[in-house]
């Protein structure tokens, strides 16, 4: 790569020594000054695919010294805060770089103290969009003379409902700004905001991988009122000590949380309602092996950075088959082994089809753990009045639940 040693100083100490296919192709890209449009899920290296270039090209000292000259968006504070960490690490060797990250959820202080960063004219500003745009309200932050404009994890922001702030944080740039776009998806709402943000850009796709080889994967087809006891079985094995289990809503998260803590499990739960201080204690907790079990919504699926994760579980069924691949890719890293539990109910049966087409494999659908009852069979109604069951499946169809053996049977047994 074409860039500085001070760089490359800093990526030997890192221990990088080959790029990933999305730096490969995008690093170039950016270099020469196109706007470029990134389809690549979390895992890649697509942080370092625009934060190399950007610093490379900052480091030359062409940019004006006391404005901001790079804004990088980020839909979370994990996220942001994750982000400013690499821009750490890579800008190590670097003279003169300088970077604030402006997130919300926290205390006056940090206002005031992302405010005097900002006043001072930080190189590269990483925000979230909601923080962003109330500094930009209070006037802290002139952004008229920004030369890159970045958004990680796009597809992300919009389902969080930022796609105005974003369209009204780019208001406020200059027409001549190099945009760099990331996203793990492309639905139409990324591509409307592709189309109204980005200049001719270039695209780089690369196609989502497969979850790793070395994670076993396990379906567990039962009715909604089985799950919590499943669960109790599965983490029942002490050898497990690092789990993280998702769910759909917060609601749920918490729920959740105080069954099992009930039940005598070390567990902690991370969702939108904790305080950005209890969220970070939360996430230290369970890194430092504090907290055995963390339950979480998809807040922490994406960017979460530990390698050691031996099983995730996906208590609800995620409706996007990339998320699924997004969530359990928090296992089986670094080439370790890890295990992926996922809870299907007869309604969830076409989004697990839909996520077996999108892996290319077929997930193994054992009898329920002893004592949890009898798993539904499940039945295809098709026009040839064929019928299949959770291990065959390949037709269009309604799906219906059976019971086996009488109305009692499935049901879970209650201690």
């Amino acid at each position: 790569m074409n860039i500085s040693d001070e760089l490359l100083d800093a990526l030997d100490a890192m221990n990088f020594e080959e790029c990933t296919p999305i730096q490969e192709q995008a690093i170039p890209k950016i270099l020469d000054g196109y706007d470029l449009m990134g389809i690549a899920q979390t895992g890649t290296g697509k942080t370092a695919a625009y934060l190399l270039p950007v610093l490379d090209e900052l480091s030359h000292g062409h940019y004006p010294k006391d404005s901001v000259n790079c804004i990088i968006m980020s839909p979370t504070r994990e996220l942001a805060q994750q982000i400013d960490q690499q821009v750490e690490g890579f800008a190590y060797y670097l003279n003169g770089v300088s970077s604030v990250a402006v997130y919300g959820g926290n205390d006056g202080i940090r206002f005031e103290q992302e405010r005097k960063g900002l006043e001072l004219g930080a190189d590269i500003i990483i925000a979230t969009p909601g923080r962003l745009i109330s500094h930009l309200n209070g006037g802290h932050i002139d952004l008229k003379k920004v030369s890159f404009f970045i958004l990680d994890e796009a597809d992300r922001m919009l389902d969080m409902g930022f796609y105005d702030d974003i369209m009204k944080i780019a208001s406020y740039l200059s027409d001549d700004r190099q945009t760099i776009m990331f996203s793990a998806t492309m639905p139409p709402n990324i591509q409307k905001l592709a189309q109204n943000i980005l200049h001719n850009p270039v695209e780089v796709k690369i196609a989502v991988s497969k979850p790793a080889e070395k994670i076993q994967q396990t379906a567990y087809v039962c009715h909604d009122g089985m799950k919590e006891r499943i669960v109790e079985k599965v983490l029942s094995d002490e050898s497990l000590d690092r789990v993280i289990m998702f769910a759909s809503s917060k609601m749920k998260v918490k729920e959740l949380s105080l069954t099992l803590k009930r039940k005598g499990f070390n567990v902690g739960a991370m969702h939108s309602d904790l305080e950005q201080r209890e969220r970070e204690d939360m996430m230290l907790a369970f890194k430092n092996r504090h907290i055995r079990i963390l339950i979480a919504t998809d807040i922490v699926s994406r960017g979460i950075d530990i390698d050691d994760i031996q099983m995730v579980i996906n208590f609800d069924v995620p409706r996007d088959p990339e998320d699924y691949v997004h969530r359990i890719g928090r296992t089986a890293r670094a080439n370790r082994e890890g295990q992926a539990v996922t809870l299907v109910t007869p309604r969830d049966w076409q989004h697990l089809l839909k996520i077996e087409r999108l892996i290319e494999k077929e997930i193994p659908k054992p009898d329920l753990p002893e004592g949890c009852g009898e798993k539904p069979e499940i039945t295809v109604k098709s026009s040839s009045s064929r019928r299949r069951t959770p291990g065959r499946h390949g037709g269009k169809g309604r799906y219906q639940s059976k019971r086996k053996n009488g109305k009692n049977k499935g049901k879970p047994h209650h201690n």
